[in-house]
């Protein structure tokens, strides 16, 4: 008994005098009114206007920390800030567990604390197992007229030389790419492009509290690569005309909950900028230090330090877009944080025939919702080598994936429509044009764990998003759409209760989700069958981002 009191003694001794990380946080911000009153304090105008565009209202979450109570906490002798956030206004601080806790009693702005080491949080459930570390395979290499060589699978397998040829290729969209290094983005012809044409605005290096941008580990010159890169009839980028910020908040020697803060940081000055597009080939599982990893319960979009603050990042109108992680044959499995969060487009990843990659990551999320929710080509897409700045397939992962579909989705939000003034007085745009990503997919009938909604189609997602300005109300006539006879032999006829059937479309799905037949605008209330073998089928008529499944009984 004295051997086993001794040994608890020194577990609980361990706990209290070893540095922990911590993040703090604050009850108010005293200044709320006078920043809100001064907006240009706090927010570029570009980014002003973007809110304006997305009837996005400024709030106390745009309000900086408070300086009074950061000098404050700044000022504690055995405590070191690392970071912080005024999304959730929080500091992120490390020390001895004894001295954080003390703080809580010498400062009434601390509204609580919660520890990275799940052991020490009185109000968190206790997790008994770990995983191993996901570290290494995290980073594991694994013009309107393009012709874009080696990139024109992963490209057109999307329909993104549809957009282009549109001319939408992300002209006055703003990207920001948050990884983990930048090396010879600089210098490599393959950049020669953006960075003549002043594309590259700038960036910050969290990893290391300075500005230089271009070191670090090589995988953000990869991940850039399949979106901006540009070798004159060998390969194009998904957004070749977007402008860039680069900022580096992985540190990739080491697996620690820091970086889930500085995310949180480059996210928030990525917003201040008027950044339309973030894409992050990064995702937290494990660390280091076991007590501070996460498992699958924790992946609801909601625990994680860094989902919640993507979940507000979205709220601020930018566009999020994350790889869903390189575990699917893995013991984990699952998708990591931000990932999980339910405003964040994760992609999962699969090859140049459209097959699954093995080692995308499944969902769903926690809590039961459909994860990743789309896929790109990650299993062995051409990327610009950041060494000799030659075109290579060599690498796989979702680190890629999400990259060429954060490019698109740029390009896409490039559209502009007069109609959208009407949407926007009650609606967020950003909305719609998920939406209308989502449902272009090829699986979006029946969607699965690993597959999501299954590989999108960027023509018809364009089609969906420019519907969504129109002024009916698709929603009202698909809650009257009717289909008979059903059972049915050969024909069927769709009745939207005397209304026209103008923009609306059909879909016919197998009971695996493969798509049998589609009519891209009906002309007729009937719909032949007769190429349909007798069995059981899931008919989908849409019009905009709405939509009605019914199951059809072929006899």
């Amino acid at each position: 008994m004295k051997k086993l009191l001794l040994f608890l003694f020194l577990i609980i001794f361990f706990q209290v005098t070893a540095q922990e990380d911590a993040w703090i946080f604050l009850k108010d911000k005293p200044n709320t009114t006078l920043f809100l009153e001064n907006p240009l304090t706090m927010l570029s105008q570009r980014a002003l206007d973007r809110r304006s565009k997305l009837s996005i209202p400024l709030d106390g979450i745009d309000v900086p920390i408070d300086n009074t109570y950061y000098d404050q906490i700044k000022n504690q002798v055995n405590i070191s800030i690392l970071g912080k956030s005024k999304w959730l206004n929080v500091i992120h601080v490390k020390g001895e567990v004894t001295d954080i806790n003390s703080l809580q009693s010498q400062f009434s702005f601390i509204d609580h604390i919660e520890f990275a080491n799940k052991l020490i949080n009185t109000n968190r459930k206790f997790k008994p197992t770990r995983i191993v570390s996901n570290h290494y395979h995290k980073l594991q290499q694994t013009l309107t007229d393009f012709q874009y060589g080696q990139a024109d699978n992963q490209i057109k397998m999307l329909k993104g030389d549809y957009l282009h040829a549109q001319g939408l290729t992300g002209d006055g969209q703003i990207i920001a790419i948050i990884d983990a290094g930048f090396p010879n983005v600089n210098t490599l012809d393959a950049f020669q492009r953006i960075r003549e044409n002043n594309q590259i605005l700038g960036g910050y290096n969290f990893a290391d509290r300075n500005k230089d941008i271009y070191t670090r580990n090589s995988h953000g010159t990869h991940v850039l690569s399949s979106i901006a890169g540009y070798v004159e009839n060998e390969f194009v980028g998904t957004a070749p005309d977007a402008n860039f910020y680069l900022f580096i908040t992985e540190i990739s020697e080491t697996e620690t909950v820091l970086e889930e803060t500085l995310w949180v940081e480059a996210a928030e000055r990525a917003d201040s900028l008027g950044v339309d597009v973030i894409n992050t080939s990064l995702g937290y599982t494990t660390y280091d230090n076991p007590n501070h990893s996460y498992s699958y319960q924790d992946m609801d979009g909601k625990t994680t330090f860094i989902s919640r603050g993507a979940e507000i990042g979205a709220s601020r109108g930018l566009l999020l877009v994350n790889a869903a992680g390189n575990s699917g044959n893995s013991s984990w499995k699952y998708i990591g944080a931000p990932a999980d969060a339910p405003s964040v487009i994760s992609v999962g990843a699969v090859n140049a025939s459209k097959g699954i990659a093995p080692f995308s990551s499944f969902g769903p999320t926690a809590d039961g919702r459909i994860k990743p929710e789309i896929l790109g080509q990650g299993q062995n897409p051409a990327l610009i080598d950041y060494s000799t700045g030659k075109i290579t397939t060599s690498s796989s992962g979702t680190s890629f994936s999400s990259p060429i579909i954060a490019g698109l989705i740029a390009c896409l939000n490039q559209r502009e429509d007069p109609l959208m003034t009407s949407k926007t007085a009650t609606d967020n745009l950003n909305t719609y044009l998920k939406s209308a990503v989502y449902e272009s997919a090829d699986r979006f009938a029946i969607p699965l764990d690993q597959y999501g909604y299954g590989i999108p189609n960027f023509e018809t997602a364009l089609k969906k998003y420019i519907g969504s300005f129109t002024t009916d109300d698709p929603k009202t006539l698909l809650s009257e759409l009717t289909i008979s006879p059903n059972p049915t032999n050969n024909f069927i006829r769709i009745s939207a209760d005397g209304d026209s059937l103008n923009g609306f479309s059909i879909q016919i799905f197998n009971i695996l989700g493969r798509k049998i037949l589609e009519n891209t605008y009906l002309k007729s209330e009937t719909i032949v069958l007769s190429s349909l073998k007798k069995g059981i089928y899931l008919l989908k008529v849409s019009k905009n981002n709405h939509h009605k499944i019914f199951k059809l009984i072929k006899k």
